[in-house]
């Protein structure tokens, strides 16, 4: 009897955990890997596209404050696709040439229309650097209660065993326990990852959101102090 239960406890592998789980169980497992899957294939673009997020910002502000004209940084970069300052950059300086090609006269209206370009770029970037950070949050929080699905559903199976064969046997009862805490692991091995990196993309992306928020508040006050001289200038003219 003691060499069965040897035999029998050497078989209880994670493979045969899976492959014996019951329909539901496996589901909810198959489900719970490809959300870990998922997970890491989105920490990895992050990774990889946040980098790639700061040198640009790290190139352009260098670039900016270097003492380049505005008009000659904006034709290099008004007919290359933008991202990050770059875009509110160039948002700014179109809708600049715009109103003074149409003749603006206010102000006040001028600096309001490319105060609002501005905000509408920023907006648009920083939805992308929060992109796909709501499905790290939903595997985050869903993940460990789907586990725990899985767990009273291997409880109940295992019970139904304990039913069937009249015996509180450990042989009996221990698979479907096995089967049921499987299924909380791999719950747990999804969320907790995706709630890690939730939080530290959350935070960079945070971060990278006030610093294009500075350089769009910094360059709004150049383009009002432009904005001044050439309004001063044409009532000097008059």
């Amino acid at each position: 009897m003691e060499q069965v239960g040897l035999a029998a406890t050497s078989d209880v592998t994670l493979w045969s955990l899976f492959m014996e789980a019951g329909f539901v169980v496996k589901i909810v497992m198959l489900g719970l890997i490809g959300a870990s899957i998922w997970t890491w294939a989105i920490v990895a673009d992050k990774w990889i596209s946040f980098g790639k997020f700061r040198r640009q910002l790290d190139q352009f502000e260098q670039v900016f404050w270097s003492g380049q004209s505005l008009e000659e940084l904006y034709r290099t970069l008004s007919d290359k696709k933008t991202s990050g300052m770059s875009a509110i950059f160039v948002s700014a300086m179109r809708e600049w040439k715009k109103s003074f090609e149409r003749g603006a006269k206010s102000p006040i209206g001028l600096q309001m229309r490319i105060d609002k370009a501005m905000d509408v770029s920023l907006a648009r970037e920083a939805d992308g650097l929060e992109a796909r950070l709501s499905s790290l949050a939903t595997i985050g929080s869903a993940a460990p209660f789907i586990g725990l699905f899985g767990t009273v559903v291997g409880i109940m199976t295992s019970f139904q065993a304990i039913a069937g064969s009249k015996s509180t046997n450990l042989a009996v009862v221990a698979p479907g326990i096995a089967e049921a805490l499987l299924a909380t692991a791999i719950g747990l091995l999804a969320a907790i990852p995706a709630v890690i990196a939730y939080n530290k993309f959350s935070s960079d992306a945070g971060k990278l959101s006030a610093r294009m928020e500075g350089f769009a508040d910094e360059f709004s006050g150049i383009l009002s102090r432009q904005i001044d001289e050439r309004s001063n200038a044409r009532q000097a003219a008059e």
